[in-house]
């Protein structure tokens, strides 16, 4: 009888560096022979029974075979074929590192560890071919030589805003197992729930752990679930679960989140605020019941909406630190990671400027403000943690006030924060909202279920080098490695979970532990095709790609061109330029476009002759007289949204509704730009593009002053526009236009004022962002 089984790790040979494999992440060093090895129930495995530690890999071989062709083999008895397991003394690998020789008879797989001896079982795994004839896996021969370029490779998930069973964490692992990642932060507690049990503290599960409601749709929602929600994981779990990780040699980072994200167990504990007595400010759109607790005196209640809170751990009474060390005491039992997790991030000061023990504690510890008080209870804490052999990571705002001795900085706002702790001797862990922020979104927007925003695609991901060139070769040591978040305000079922990090953890399994030379896109959209085909034979949910295209304006001697493509394998682009829709008859990209009038391009993809893409990319080309032209700014650019340099503004590129690099980015300050035409022209229209997207803490500015010159000294208001715009709006593309008589100028100053976060934002009253593509003179 034939059996077709396609299993996760068992993959067709196909074309792998000219060799004939589709193992992901790429193996260092691959050497192909003659022959093949035949594994079926008349082979046995073998190891030193003095290595005790190898018996757990032998039983997590067995079991892989089992699902695989049906049976186990037989331990350490004489059999024709045999595969065997050693730890041995090997130079040039490291810890981690594995050597795997596959021979007619033997196949061998050899370590300085367990953890190297796992390693090269997941990589035999992948070796298993598709089609199993009558129980037989026919092996080619070959010599694999392969260890990790980066010690830490980490997979994050929160848990704390959605909730997700047992048996989907163990599937969670097991899909970072495959990939050899070797950490899985697991976020446990929350402001919409507490998720994990600690008996000294029971109201933590019994209240923290469940809230009356959830918001609907995207921020602030429109509605309210009015349903209970929650769950917690017993400690009996999280050891089942630390177990089930350390057989597959992965290290279970616990996330305890101090001294914000903290609104669940202070509702569980009011006496943990600096205002106990001050009821929980929830939205309009709270749930019937909590509407109904509040009024019935109830004071604190567990968040139902997503964002940032006031209600924090109060900083000025040693209660709350005798509460989070009893929290720790718990959690160090049930966790033998090296690194305990602390959060760190996103602490609002409104409490503890107010805070009449937070002000005595900053007086009496002289400390300089709230900042440094931050810095004071992240010390505090990790003073704490050392003495249990712990060492703590925090977010990169630990940096805030001065960092903590012995921290580790994890980086995701960007990778300043890394960059800033490298250069101060700190170990770092990389991990970037942009590209490896998983709740973002990997394909067009218009097309993916609901999320966050931002746009992470595979090949970005793919793309990311985890070593900023900022670091200096010494300073480049303190980069541990890379993670990838899976937060899950908008992710509420397993299912979308899997969707989100497949295929992309995959291509992050590339980026930390394949050698960076060796790393080559083409090569791994190949590979990753037959690890599609085993998701979809073991029911799992994963994105089939991004289908949007990628349209790259760029300039060449004052000439503007377009740059398309895809990532999709073998995929075509096809495009229009007078903005109707492509068809399969539209024409094919094959070279950049010149564009050298005003237009609106649209493309799509073309994969096996049909159209891909359900809406086509778009970008907007505007030909105008300051193309081209000097721009100088009063205040600078971010240096996160520096678009493609400092003239973008004059580049004839619009900015599309979403943050991608075509908008120039202006942080708590007045945009002001002056342009110098580099003559005198007649004009009568100036335009100013901006970008509102209420997520991300971009507003358009209160109002837009245009103003011209002859000798960029004296300027003549022409006309002030203000915003009519709500601040509510989610996402709005607005115009400022002033229309005149005409009149001749060299000089243009256009000067947006910076808007404020508007009530009931997470960030109210705080300055947000301008954006902008395009100052357009005509």
């Amino acid at each position: 009888m034939k059996i077709l089984l396609f299993i996760l790790l068992g993959l067709p040979l196909t074309n792998y560096a000219q060799q004939g494999f589709n193992i992901i992440p790429q193996p260092v060093k691959i050497e192909t022979k003659t022959g093949k090895f035949v594994l079926d129930d008349k082979a046995a495995v073998q190891y030193n029974p003095q290595q005790k530690e190898l018996k757990t890999a032998v039983d997590f071989l067995n079991l892989q075979l089992k699902t695989v062709a049906g049976f186990v083999l037989p331990v350490n008895v004489n059999r024709p074929t045999i595969i065997q397991l050693s730890i041995e003394k090997l130079d040039a690998i490291g810890n981690e590192g594995y050597k795997i020789e596959v021979a007619a008879q033997k196949i061998a797989i050899k370590a300085n560890s367990k953890a190297g001896i796992m390693y090269g079982i997941q990589t035999l795994l992948q070796t298993f071919p598709v089609q199993i004839a009558n129980a037989k896996l026919e092996i080619p021969c070959m010599n694999i030589t392969d260890y990790p370029r980066f010690k830490y490779r980490g997979m994050h998930l929160d848990v704390g805003r959605h909730f997700y069973p047992l048996s989907f964490i163990k599937k969670y692992i097991d899909f970072m197992a495959s990939y050899k990642f070797n950490y899985f932060h697991w976020h446990l507690t929350e402001d919409q729930g507490w998720r994990i049990e600690i008996k000294k503290y029971p109201e933590l599960t019994t209240k923290a752990s469940y809230r009356n409601g959830t918001i609907v749709g995207g921020y602030p929602g429109t509605s309210n679930s009015n349903l209970r929600y929650g769950g917690f994981y017993t400690q009996d779990e999280v050891r089942e679960i630390v177990a089930y990780a350390a057989q597959r040699n992965i290290t279970v980072v616990p996330e305890i989140e101090l001294p914000g994200h903290s609104s669940a167990a202070i509702a569980a504990y009011p006496w943990l605020s600096c205002f106990p007595d001050k009821p929980t400010a929830m939205p309009s759109n709270a749930s019937a019941m909590s509407k109904l607790l509040q009024s019935q005196g109830e004071i604190k209640l567990v968040q139902e909406t997503w964002g940032v809170f006031d209600d924090i751990f109060c900083a000025g009474k040693d209660s709350t630190f005798i509460f989070l060390q009893d929290v720790l005491d718990e959690v160090v039992q049930l966790f033998p990671s090296k690194y305990i997790h602390v959060g760190g991030d996103e602490a609002p000061k409104k409490h503890w400027e107010k805070c009449p023990r937070c002000q005595a504690k900053i007086k009496s510890e002289g400390l300089k403000d709230e900042h440094e008080l931050q810095s004071y209870f992240i010390q505090r804490m990790e003073k704490y943690l050392n003495k249990k052999g712990r060492t703590l990571i925090g977010w990169d705002e630990i940096l805030e006030g001065g960092l903590a001795p012995n921290a580790v900085v994890m980086s995701w706002r960007g990778e300043a924060g890394g960059i800033e702790a490298a250069k101060q001797n700190h170990e770092v862990i990389m991990t970037p909202g942009n590209p490896v922020y998983f709740d973002h979104y990997q394909g067009d927007p218009s097309t993916e279920p609901v999320g966050i925003g931002g746009f992470n695609t595979l090949k970005k991901v793919y793309d990311y080098e985890p070593i900023p060139k900022e670091l200096n070769e010494q300073q480049a040591k303190y980069v541990l490695g890379a993670q990838a978040n899976l937060w899950t305000e908008y992710v509420p079922t397993t299912q979308h979970a899997e969707y989100m990090v497949l295929p992309r953890m995959l291509a992050l399994s590339e980026v930390v532990w394949s050698p960076k030379e060796n790393k080559n896109w083409n090569s791994f959209n190949e590979r990753l095709q037959p690890h599609f085909t085993a998701f979809e034979q073991k029911g799992w949910n994963y994105s089939k790609g991004n289908f949007k295209t990628a349209i790259k304006p760029e300039s060449q001697n004052g000439q503007l061109f377009v740059s398309l493509s895809t990532e999709a394998y073998k995929g075509k682009v096809v495009y229009t330029t007078d903005n109707s829709t492509p068809t399969t008859q539209s024409k094919f990209y094959t070279e950049p476009i010149a564009i050298n009038a005003s237009t609106t391009l649209k493309a799509a993809v073309l994969v096996d002759g049909k159209i891909m893409s359900a809406i086509p990319a778009q970008q907007n080309f505007v030909m105008h007289k300051a193309i081209g032209k000097d721009v100088n700014y009063a205040n600078p650019v971010s240096r996160y949204y520096m678009a493609d340099g400092p003239n973008s503004l004059t580049d004839g590129v619009r900015g599309a509704n979403a943050v991608t690099k075509y908008w120039h980015g202006f942080s708590a300050k007045d945009m002001i730009a002056t342009i110098d035409l580099g003559e005198t022209k007649n004009i009568q229209n100036i335009t100013l593009g901006c970008l509102q997207n209420y997520g991300d803490w971009i507003f358009l500015p209160q109002s837009v002053k245009f103003e011209t010159s002859n000798d960029g000294i004296s300027f003549t208001e022409i006309k002030t526009i203000k915003n009519a715009i709500d601040l509510n709006e989610r996402n709005v593309l607005f115009d400022f236009k002033a229309t005149f008589a005409t009149q001749p100028a060299r000089f243009i100053r256009v000067t947006a004022k910076n808007n404020l976060c508007p009530p009931g934002h997470s960030g109210e009253g705080k300055p947000g962002w301008i954006f902008a593509d395009e100052i357009v003179v005509e």
